[in-house]
């Protein structure tokens, strides 16, 4: 028979936490786990970058990144995956073979293989008007209308129309149980509802309601500070 019990680790895993960043959905994931963990808090610098510190843990110096005794991984979906696999116990991933798997896949790599782009385009246009001097702001303000009209918004109505397609469907990413999936959807769900809430349907908003009112969701806020989703 298979041992189900919950791996601890022998030393506290390390979260590496860079405010108002993904790391702040690991921290959720740590929390509704109950894994044994610290963690270390990292400040972005006045231009939003994370500090240098943060190469002397990976060497691209983002995070999130965990480290887990020998281990240390970096990129959401890993971190989702390893943490899942590791001290899941069985839970928070559908089974091998499954439709409800498919979706799991589909939906962990869609948070940032596809989301995640049209909304930093839209950050890094915002952030080049912004450092523009005034007096030639225009010819940068008409580029990103042009460039939000054109490309951004149509894509970002296609990706969350079916967003809400799927949930109103199915409950949770996966089907009807939460998983690693609704960790990484959370993330890009939570900056459109910031800063572009008319591309929400009712049932994403219901979803992300559910989450938000999770007691380990709430715990990982008051653990990892301030989430300002229109400044990401």
């Amino acid at each position: 028979m298979a041992d189900t019990t919950p791996k601890v680790p022998e030393t506290p895993l390390i979260l590496h936490h860079l405010n108002n960043s993904r790391s702040q959905r690991i921290l959720w994931l740590l929390e509704e786990l109950n894994v044994n963990y610290e963690i270390k808090y990292y400040q972005r610098q006045p231009d939003m970058m994370a500090p240098k510190e943060l190469r002397d843990v990976h060497s691209l110096g983002k995070s999130p990144v965990i480290t887990d005794g020998k281990h240390t991984i970096a990129e959401s979906g890993a971190i989702v995956e390893y943490l899942v696999s590791r001290y899941g116990n069985g839970k928070w991933r559908p089974a091998e073979g499954t439709d409800e798997q498919l979706q799991y896949t589909y939906w962990l790599h869609t948070a940032e293989g596809t989301l995640m782009l049209p909304l930093l385009l839209t950050l890094i246009l915002g952030a080049a008007i912004a450092e523009t001097p005034f007096i030639v702001r225009l010819v940068p303000y008409i580029m990103r209308r042009e460039i939000n009209t054109r490309m951004i918004e149509p894509n970002l109505k296609a990706q969350y129309d079916l967003i809400e397609e799927h949930l109103s469907k199915n409950e949770w990413f996966a089907g009807s149980q939460i998983s690693g999936a609704d960790i990484q959807m959370v993330f890009p769900i939570d900056i459109i509802s910031g800063q572009m809430d008319k591309f929400l349907g009712e049932h994403t908003r219901a979803w992300l309601e559910k989450v938000r009112s999770r007691p380990a969701y709430i715990k990982a806020l008051e653990k990892g500070g301030p989430f300002n989703m229109t400044k990401l």
